[in-house]
């Protein structure tokens, strides 16, 4: 793929330890649940030239416990992973210490990731993910069963601000993560209500950074290119970044995010259509292979192709065909009827991916009376399906 030549940056990154791991740079796969399977992660991983480090999509503990099928497939990693990362969600610390205990006994993974950051109304309904940290206590209860349960695996944990702008806990939470042997903390500068929407608080993870001197703590939120990313560190003195949605359609992201936190400034990447067409097949067929179906790969892939096409002057009834095709043979026939030559579009790569904010949390009955007591919650609010 063309480069683009670019300044050196200003910013460089120490490398990020997580455990006996090292990441360096220090740029880091967010876990998107659907999105990042093992086909996608190989895919980061390649253009990152095997740097970073390359989360799973979340599992759920109480499925992974009870060895859900789907489940089963979601935690298989590709021989070259290492580390291999998993992101665990749970609600009850009984299951979670369960799950945790099962992946350090049976080598399913080197990392363990717990999720405290998920906004959607059906994990939050149950006390999950962002909703969580609010009940001090039971946080405090998981994470000392993960950590306890992983053994000499490292812990971390993901998190958001807090529910919304009355009711913060990044600062309590990283304390008490500090206090219970998590190895590093990342945080999205967005509160629960804001789900995707507005703008990423960038200030609360230099607050969040300032708090807990002791760990490691990464940035999440409006990274959607490599200058993001420098400009993160060097405004917040985080220690490495967590990259979502600007890797949507892109996963190329990651070979700018190592050549700017490497100081090159011949590595930008800057594809034709072409190459983007090259990496839509490559990516499909690579879901076909993981699934053991070409056909259930291709529609998995659907959801991907208006994030790659993003910015590119393709018509609308051309997108909509490519978007319901269920071959590699029809993908690629479609994608050469375009106009390959195009050059990478002029603002493609700004923000891209879910943007809605604003929503109304769904938290369980009477969750904000008191931020300490956790009564009723128990292993039935563990979610029985995983991916989030």
């Amino acid at each position: 793929m063309p480069t683009l030549t670019t300044p050196a940056p200003d910013t460089t990154a120490a490398p990020l330890r997580i455990g006996p791991h090292t990441v360096a740079p220090p740029v880091v796969l967010a876990p998107m649940a659907g999105i990042t399977n093992a086909p996608f992660r190989t895919l980061c991983r390649e253009f990152s030239g095997g740097k970073g480090l390359f989360v799973s999509e979340m599992i759920t503990t109480r499925a992974l416990v009870e060895r859900n099928e789907k489940t089963m497939q979601l935690i298989h990693f590709d021989a070259t992973e290492t580390p291999r990362s998993i992101q665990l969600y749970g609600v009850d610390p009984v299951t979670v210490g369960k799950a945790v205990r099962m992946i350090a006994e049976e080598d399913l993974a080197d990392h363990i990731d717990l999720n405290f950051g998920c906004p959607v109304p059906k994990v939050t309904r149950k006390g999950g993910g962002s909703a969580l940290p609010y009940k001090r206590n039971l946080l405090r209860a998981i994470v000392r069963e993960a950590v306890t349960g992983a053994g000499d695996l490292p812990v971390t944990m993901k998190m958001r601000k807090g529910i919304d702008d009355d009711h913060l806990t990044c600062l309590d939470a990283g304390r008490i993560a500090v206090e219970e042997g998590v190895t590093a903390i990342a945080l999205h500068g967005r509160t629960t209500a804001q789900h995707y929407g507005g703008t990423a608080d960038w200030d609360a993870i230099a607050r969040l950074k300032e708090h807990v001197p002791e760990i490691p703590v990464l940035g999440n939120g409006d990274i959607w290119c490599a200058e993001d990313a420098l400009r993160m560190v060097r405004e917040t003195g985080c220690d490495g970044v967590v990259v979502g949605r600007g890797c949507l359609g892109r996963p190329w992201l990651f070979a700018d995010l190592v050549a700017a936190f490497e100081g090159r400034t011949d590595a930008f990447v800057r594809p034709t259509l072409r190459e983007v067409a090259d990496v839509m097949v490559r990516h499909a067929t690579l879901l076909g292979e993981w699934i053991g179906d070409e056909a259930r790969g291709v529609i998995d892939f659907r959801k991907h192709v208006a994030w790659y096409l993003k910015g590119f002057s393709v018509g609308s009834e051309m997108r909509k065909r490519l978007a319901i095709t269920s071959s590699l043979d029809a993908l690629r026939a479609g994608l050469d009827e375009l106009d390959l030559d195009q050059p990478w579009p002029t603002g493609a790569d700004g923000p891209r991916g879910r943007t809605s904010g604003n929503n109304r949390v769904v938290l369980p009955d009477g969750w904000l009376r008191d931020p300490y007591d956790c009564a009723g919650v128990g292993e039935d609010a563990e979610l029985d399906t995983s991916g989030g």
